[in-house]
């Protein structure tokens, strides 16, 4: 990426002047003039589909029935969007700009903020129904965004056609609690000086739309995960969400990163990553233990979590206890066989199931508590 701390808007805008002149008009590569490789990517698209910067923009609206279906498929994200938009607003409060969100294929579905209804540029573009796709209307944030899913920030001059050179625009992906790219949030400013650190604020408000979209399904527990010796309870934590039979219902991107999930559209039961009897998760949320529990995985690392049950717990939690109680045998005959496989030494089965040794005497002291039938 550009360093725009090294050069003023004026050295900047002249940067960006030269490599569309290096890569539209003699095709030479335009990283080398300093800008984005995605940002050159979307340039080619665009003149693969026969585009040419000084076209008009033509901002079209989807028909009235498309509008309605988008609508009404997204009216969950707009809920988990909205409390969000309204914060990165009061964010960026002086300086002009406006939040779109769209849907996967760019058209917006809402438009929040303080939009210059004056500004017939601004209006332009902060319409409900608009298709703002690469396709459409050439590179911009959203267009980017969801070619590239990845944070983008585009600064006048870098867009595709001249007639967009006024806006400048943060963006980024917005992926669903199964993963699927579910559309974008934008903020767009016009006339607005270079500040390529909203392209960080909007990424943490779109990962805050995600972690509100993941806790709309319905779940019996809800799991923080995080690295070992990191803080739980804040926004850098991975959150994944299990029903009461212990399957994964969604995940945020965090979580992801942190556990070898599954693909979209795969179920997936949290004993295929998780190297201890899933039941013990429960078990501490219907605790509301508050210290970290010492997650290992099959892949050898090891998280800690956080097991929070869900508000409405009691009723879940009755649902999944059946399916505790059966398993409860299995799992304490699966400890007895690694202590006497161990040979009776109780250190080395806890280490061998990844668990700790007062886990294993607990687990245990049922059955040796209990009277020996006859």
């Amino acid at each position: 990426m550009f360093a725009p701390d090294l050069h003023t808007p004026a050295d900047r805008s002249a940067l960006i002047a030269q490599a569309r002149r290096a890569l539209l008009q003699a095709g030479a590569p335009a990283e080398a003039c300093g800008v984005a490789p995605w940002i050159v990517r979307s340039w080619q698209r665009c003149l693969a589909r026969g585009r040419q910067p000084g076209e008009a923009v033509v901002f079209d609206a989807v028909n009235a029935s498309t509008l309605r279906r988008s609508t009404d498929a997204h009216r969950t994200l707009l809920r988990a969007a909205r409390p969000v938009q309204a914060q990165l607003a009061r964010a960026v409060a002086g300086m002009r700009c406006f939040t779109l969100l769209t849907d996967a294929h760019g058209v917006v579905v809402d438009v929040q903020g303080p939009l210059d209804r004056a500004d017939a540029r601004a209006r332009a573009i902060g319409r409900v129904g608009l298709d703002l796709s690469e396709a459409a209307v050439g590179t911009t944030a959203i267009g980017a965004a969801l070619a590239e899913l990845q944070p983008v920030w585009l600064h006048r001059g870098e867009h595709f056609f001249d007639g967009n050179s006024s806006y400048s625009c943060a963006g980024a992906p917005l992926q669903g609690p199964r993963g699927e790219c579910v559309g974008m949030l934008d903020l767009t400013g016009v006339d607005v000086p270079e500040r390529p650190e909203l392209r960080h604020l909007v990424a943490r408000s779109a990962r805050a739309i995600e972690d509100a979209l993941l806790l709309q399904l319905p779940h019996a527990l809800l799991l923080r995960l995080n690295w070992p010796g990191a803080p739980l309870g804040g926004e850098a934590d991975g959150l994944l969400t299990l029903d009461a039979e212990g399957f994964v219902v969604g995940c945020n991107s965090l979580a992801r990163q942190l556990l070898p999930l599954a693909a979209a559209g795969q179920r997936l039961h949290c004993a295929d990553w998780l190297a201890l009897p899933w039941p013990l998760v429960f078990d501490a949320a219907h605790c509301h233990l508050a210290a970290p529990l010492d997650l290992p995985l099959w892949s050898g690392l090891r998280l800690q979590g956080l097991a929070q049950p869900h508000a409405d717990a009691a009723r879940v939690y009755g649902t999944a206890r059946a399916t505790h109680a059966r398993l409860r045998d299995a799992e304490t005959a699966l400890i007895r066989k690694a202590v006497q496989d161990a040979r009776g030494n109780v250190a080395d089965a806890a280490r061998a199931l990844g668990i700790s040794r007062a886990t294993v005497y607990r687990k245990l002291q049922p059955a040796r508590s209990a009277p020996r039938s006859r």
